[in-house]
């Protein structure tokens, strides 16, 4: 029976197409094509695999303590606050740079030095929370036999980071690379970052609301953001709504106040030896505001920071005719430096609203009707924006096993014919 041998061999080829989607089904993250050499800020979701003082965050990161707790409105006036001791599965949100390294965007400026027992599945899934896996650690740093590590070797480690022009819908966003946690449904990472279902879904190029634990999402956080020029060091600062950053050599303490999208700047409390913060041709300080009402409206003149330049703190004066007198300046609330973990913490991990942990959908939430297959990005989704990383990552890894299947089919089947 001639005829059943191509309809058998297409068999195997649906049996070959079947096991390496299998074998390729795996965690995804959101990647950002780019083709320049600019930067922004980003955030990381990190969540501590043990207790750890908050300078010993920043060393795994490269980062300034101060920016650690100032990004998560952690207030920094307690003494001794860099060695405070942070309780082990708290989440914080870590400022990093986001660059732009072999054509995609990613952060590469953190280096981890190797211990005794590590390995490189112990520092992607534990040390770094899953924000790495260890193919990206392999790969990055070209390492032939991963379970051979050196103690005290210095590995670079790729961090996940998007910019995404620092906009979402046209209003100023900073990006949180989040890993989502066994209990997190998108309706609960939506409802505990303040956005949509249907915005998480765009930004990520996601062709349905399924998510899996580990997936990395770009979250996008409503922010106040700056207009200093380029030649300033701070250029393009943005600070997530809700929280603080520190600038011009830990001189001038930015914030973003609750609902707002103005940056506020004025002097740090932690300004120790600073250049001059006054106006000039005015008596104002930095952050001093005046207000003088009117019967044409209410003139309002304010001392505004305008960037660090080469060790100066630049003001400038500006005034305005408004409407009415603002009302007094809204500061993010401020959190003592947490000493443990609760559920209602707003450092934890987001579970869907309303629930004790369950992965149902809330009723008020809607998935939006997606035109197009699962994995293609929906209508209106960042130009070039990727889902599915283990196309990038772990292709190599699931060949051999789907090819295995491949062959053994295809020895089988003269005796099936």
């Amino acid at each position: 029976m001639p005829n059943r041998k191509p309809i058998f061999f297409s068999f195997y080829k649906l049996c070959f197409i079947f096991f390496t989607n299998v074998a390729l089904g795996t965690t995804k993250s959101t990647i950002e094509p780019c083709s320049n050499s600019d930067s922004c800020n980003a955030l990381l979701g990190y969540t501590l695999y043990t207790d750890l003082k908050v300078a010993e965050v920043a060393s795994l990161f490269q980062v300034d303590p101060i920016s650690i707790l100032t990004a998560n409105a952690i207030d920094i006036s307690y003494p001794d606050v860099e060695n405070h001791i942070l309780p082990s599965q708290l989440f914080l949100k870590i400022p990093i740079l986001c660059s732009c390294v072999d054509g995609i965007r990613k952060s590469v400026s953190t280096h981890y030095k190797t211990r005794p027992q590590d390995t490189l599945s112990s520092i992607a899934d534990s040390i770094y929370a899953g924000l790495v896996s260890a193919d990206q650690i392999r790969e990055a740093n070209s390492i032939a036999d991963p379970s051979v590590l050196d103690v005290g070797e210095n590995l670079v480690v790729p961090l996940p980071c998007t910019c995404f022009n620092g906009t979402d819908n046209g209003l100023p966003a900073i990006y949180l690379s989040y890993v989502v946690k066994p209990v997190d449904t998108l309706a609960g990472i939506a409802a505990s970052y303040s956005t949509t279902i249907t915005d998480l879904m765009n930004v990520n190029a996601m062709g349905s609301a399924s998510i899996t634990a580990g997936d990395i999402l770009a979250v996008p956080l409503s922010a106040c953001a700056s207009d200093f020029p380029k030649y300033a060091s701070d250029h393009g600062l943005i600070v997530p709504n809700g929280s603080y950053a520190i600038t011009a050599s830990h001189c001038v303490q930015c914030s973003c106040g609750p609902g707002s999208s103005n940056l506020y700047c004025m002097p740090a409390s932690l300004a120790v030896s600073c250049s001059s913060m006054q106006c000039k041709s005015s008596n104002l300080m930095l952050g001093n505001v005046t207000v003088q009402q009117s019967s044409a409206g209410c003139n309002v003149t304010s001392c505004a920071y305008g960037g660090y330049v080469n060790g100066t703190i630049i003001t400038w004066l500006s005034s305005s005719l408004q409407p009415r007198c603002p009302g007094p300046q809204q500061f993010p609330p401020l959190v003592a430096p947490p000493t443990y973990v609760t559920r209602d913490s707003v450092f934890a991990p987001a579970p869907a609203p309303e629930s004790d942990g369950a992965t149902t959908v809330p009723k008020t939430s809607t998935v939006p009707s997606i035109g197009s297959l699962p994995g293609l990005p929906p209508a209106g989704a960042p130009v070039g924006s990727l889902s599915d990383a283990s196309k990038l990552v772990n292709l190599g890894p699931a060949l051999p096993t789907a090819l295995m299947i491949y062959f053994f089919i295809k020895l089988i089947s003269p005796f099936s014919l």
